[in-house]
């Protein structure tokens, strides 16, 4: 997530994966992302509030969301001070489940906004599981794919932001979507534990999709903290890593 806006260059800052070893704290996973002159959120986690005092996040122009589980969701109504700051609301994007969901949970920050701006006021807008067959959305002239992963029994949206991939939340990777992963200069991959696990990515299984998408970077995220830092980074592949909390990359579209 880059500090400062660059015209046609995408800054990603990890704002999850904070003991002794400052790579090891790991808070719940999201990301900030600028795209030309925007900014956007890639899911409002539980940590969501001191994830953006601590990174000093200034705006955001809208937010994708993987999945309504509370760790990926539950700090929606910390929206609310860039509500009041931009006097604007907010535009959410998923696909049909999720939206449904947050509404219900949330149905107060879909209201029209009052005078006092005391609550977030959001905007829904669903995405269709197309399985990257068109790009669903085109931000500041970047376009952006959506795909449908499963995650256990849920569908998590999976998302390629030009040439930056997120992928949490999921258990495996369909046939169909890799041809619209080639190319990318950073794939962003779920990465739970060692041992497999029924709605997430063993390291096992996210090494094999990591070197078979072939992303000139691949950084793991959502990892438990039995994965320590550096014991995972020595058994990484070739250009993958560990991702950490406030890591910034930047790419150009």
């Amino acid at each position: 997530m880059a500090a400062h806006p660059v015209h046609r260059l995408s800054g990603v800052t990890v704002l999850h994966v904070s003991a002794q070893i400052p790579k090891n704290r790991r808070t719940r996973c999201s990301a900030h992302v600028q795209i030309g002159e925007q900014y956007w959120q890639i899911d409002t986690g539980t940590d969501f509030y001191h994830q953006a005092l601590q990174h000093k996040l200034q705006r955001i122009d809208g937010v994708l969301y993987t999945h309504p589980h509370a760790d990926h969701l539950n700090g929606i109504d910390d929206l609310r001070a860039f509500c009041y700051r931009q006097r604007a609301a907010i535009p959410v994007y998923g696909h049909y489940d999720t939206l449904s969901n947050i509404q219900n949970r949330f149905d107060y920050a879909f209201l029209e906004q009052n005078s006092h701006w005391n609550r977030p006021v959001l905007r829904a807008y669903e995405l269709p599981l197309n399985q990257g067959k068109n790009s669903v959305l085109t931000i500041d002239g970047v376009p952006v794919w959506h795909f449908g992963v499963p995650h256990g029994s849920w569908t998590t949206s999976a998302f390629r932001i030009g040439n930056i991939a997120w992928f949490t939340d999921l258990n495996h990777i369909d046939e169909s979507v890799f041809p619209y992963l080639n190319g990318l200069d950073y794939l962003f991959l779920d990465c739970l534990m060692d041992t497999p696990y029924p709605s997430h990515l063993s390291t096992e299984q996210a090494f094999t999709y990591a070197k078979r998408i072939n992303a000139r970077q691949t950084y793991f995220i959502h990892m438990t903290h039995n994965l320590e830092y550096h014991a995972l980074k020595h058994r990484c592949p070739k250009n993958c890593t560990p991702a950490y909390d406030g890591m910034v990359v930047s790419s150009h579209y």
